[in-house]
């Protein structure tokens, strides 16, 4: 007798209840961090533009800290090294979370949005490369539109007031969780410094401490809080960039609830951290890294030099056209079906939405280009790139907000006011357990 034939999954589809409900409060706090973040963006463009662009330069260079530790940096170097390291923990527990109990838990769910970000990745790195190679400049910077800043995103979508469904909004979250472990990885291979295996040591050992205290289930912040600060530090000074140990820490967190437990060690620094990280840590680093003195004669560089043209090059075209060229044969691979209530359209304004890379991209942009001239023009690129990226976005999501609020409207009625979308408790099969690759 022949087998059935194999049931084509749904992508994009409803997400179940549980997942759609972790997704929405994650969103929820990254939306408002992306507005804040988007203020600090602007404050800092102006600043640098006016007469006062002196001041902002002393306070961005203003050294502080503890020389006899290693740790006697420069106000932009404390946002980067040291605030990024809290984003890169919450990253680190949003990429385990979606590793456990989300949409990466399994090779079938994972596949998709994995290969779609992983396209957006090489294909914006191989656009660089190329641009940069014809034009004669450096490979230097082939990472830095590698990364989407998911809040600077969301800001975007905030901003349009769209009524963009969950389905899409997470499928995007998934896009920047891989992405972002993809930056951590880039950091931690490319722009390592000469290792100092002492404190290397010292920084992997206080790792192995920690998850021993999450196995053995010790409880109490005066453990990992110091703990925490110590593996920051002795990462920095073994010459690895300090945001690895924030990472670190964020995977090796417990996300699994124990029985009787309200909330997972996970979920409680998620919780406290996340709008620090979102409402704080980022925006302080945009703040004293978008700072660009912008003229006619800068943006024309952008233009007109290799390595900032390649930046603009990758984000708006490289990653519009690896997501969507991903996204789409990853589907066809997996045998997949797209939601009929969207269209391939949607997949598209999402890929061109993605290309909004500023806080990871800026970072690695400073890694990269450690000569302050060269960076200002990377910097420029980045923010110009943005922009573009947001504004072209911006048409093609409005034109199809119509069908988006009405997908909005279905997903959230709830008649009998009992805190569960009625479309959840319907009986059809077709739609109330379609599965979301998000």
């Amino acid at each position: 007798m022949a087998a059935a034939p194999r049931e084509r999954s749904t992508f994009l589809g409803l997400l179940p209840w549980p997942e759609r409900t972790a997704v929405a409060q994650a969103l929820r706090t990254e939306t408002v961090g992306g507005l804040v973040l988007l203020a600090a963006a602007v404050v800092a463009l102006v600043w640098a533009n006016t007469p006062w662009s002196g001041a902002y330069e002393a306070i961005r260079d203003f050294h502080f800290g503890i020389p006899a530790l290693g740790l006697d940096l420069s106000v932009e170097h404390w946002t980067a090294d040291g605030l990024l390291a809290i984003f890169f923990l919450v990253a680190g527990i949003e990429l385990k979370r979606e590793l456990v109990v989300g949409s990466l838990r399994t090779p079938a769910t994972a596949a998709l949005p994995v290969v779609a970000a992983l396209c957006g990745m090489v294909v914006p790195a191989a656009v660089y490369a190329a641009t940069a190679t014809v034009g004669g400049g450096s490979l230097e910077g082939w990472a830095v539109p590698m990364a989407t800043d998911i809040a600077f995103a969301l800001a975007v979508l905030a901003v349009l007031s769209t009524h963009l469904p969950s389905a899409l909004r997470a499928f995007l979250l998934t896009l920047a969780v891989v992405d972002d472990l993809g930056a951590i990885l880039i950091i931690a291979i490319f722009f390592t410094s000469d290792l100092n295996f002492l404190a290397l040591g010292g920084a992997v050992a206080g790792l192995v401490i920690f998850y021993v205290l999450q196995r053995y289930r010790v409880r109490g912040w005066w453990w990992y809080v110091p703990l925490g600060i110590t593996i920051w530090a002795l990462m920095y000074n073994a010459g690895v960039h300090a945001t690895v140990a924030g990472v670190a820490m964020g995977l090796i967190l417990r996300t699994t609830r124990d029985k009787g437990e309200d909330a997972s060690p996970a979920e409680r620094t998620s919780h406290l951290l996340h709008p620090v990280s979102a409402g704080v840590a980022v925006p302080l680093f945009a703040l004293f890294a978008a700072g660009v003195a912008v003229s006619a004669a800068s943006l024309g560089e952008v233009f007109t030099q290799p390595e900032p043209l390649g930046v603009v090059l990758g984000l708006v075209a490289g990653k519009t056209l690896g997501i969507f060229v991903g996204t789409y044969l990853a589907a066809r691979f997996t045998r997949a079906r797209l939601n009929p209530d969207l269209a391939w359209a949607d997949v598209f304004a999402l890929a061109v939405l993605a290309g909004i890379g500023f806080t990871v991209a800026l970072l690695i942009g400073e890694l990269a280009f450690p000569d302050p001239t060269d960076a200002e023009h990377i910097k420029a690129a980045v923010l110009l790139g943005s922009l573009i990226a947001a504004a072209l976005a911006a048409l093609l999501i409005k034109r199809r907000n119509g069908i988006y609020r009405r997908l909005w409207e279905e997903e959230t009625r709830d008649e009998d006011a009992d805190g569960i979308p009625d479309i959840y408790q319907r009986s059809s099969p077709g739609r109330g357990s379609a599965t979301g690759d998000g």
